[in-house]
This record gives structure tokens, C-alpha cells and sequence, in this order.
């Protein structure tokens, strides 16, 4: 669950908001379970834009409480509570793919390790 003052990373564009994916904010203030205030500021500390969100427009990417940041593992795990079960089979997918691109180089690499170079 969001709280105040927690950062937290939009994950869809909302160009009403002026607000677009990617983009961290601070939450303000918390009208709701599902609705919060999160203000946005640029590299000075200036607000740039302030935006009421509901929680499926952004995830929880650093805890105030805790004063750390949230793995990256959690944070997948809530992107993908917001996505369609086709979406979800296809980061499986894709997480499938990448594993197995892994583990490959990592064959790959090991066995450059056990050959032996050759000498002229």
C-alpha cells in the first residue's frame, strides 16, 4: 500500500496529467486507498506538476518508511498485477527467453574457459 511521501514511478502516459511513463514523484497527500496526490519535481527541486493518480498509473519504487528502495523484483511483480493475462504470459515469456540467453552464455563462457589455446 502507498504512503505519503514514498517515490513512486508512473507506468502509463497520462497526457491530461501531463504526465508521462517513466516519470518519479513524491506522494503528497492520499485521498483514498486508490487515489493520492504525487508531485513531481525537476533536478532543482522545483515542482514541476502535480497529479492526482490512482494506483494502477504508477508502482511503489522507494519507501519512506524503510528508507530503501523496493527490488526490482516487486516492482515487476506490481506492473504486472495491472496487466491482462495475455500480458502477463508474454513477460513470462520474454523472462523464459532471457533465462535461457543466460544460461547460453554462460555456457558459452565456460566452455571458453576449458579450452585449451593453441600454439603455433
Amino acid at each position: 500500500m502507498p504512503e505519503l511521501f514514498d517515490v513512486v514511478e508512473v507506468i502509463i502516459n497520462l497526457p491530461k496529467e501531463n504526465v508521462r511513463a517513466g516519470m518519479q514523484g513524491t506522494i503528497v497527500e492520499k485521498f483514498s486507498d486508490l487515489a493520492y496526490l504525487i508531485e513531481f519535481s525537476n533536478e532543482q527541486g522545483e515542482t514541476i506538476e502535480m497529479a492526482s493518480l490512482i494506483t494502477n498509473h504508477f508502482i511503489v519504487v522507494w519507501r519512506n518508511a524503510t528508507h530503501a528502495w523496493v527490488p526490482l523484483s516487486e516492482q515487476a511483480t506490481a506492473i504486472m498485477a495491472n496487466l491482462s493475462n495475455d500480458a502477463v504470459r508474454e513477460v513470462l515469456d520474454f523472462a523464459r527467453f532471457l533465462a535461457a540467453r543466460a544460461d547460453q552464455k554462460t555456457t558459452q563462457h565456460s566452455t571458453n574457459i576449458n579450452e585449451k589455446p593453441i600454439l603455433a
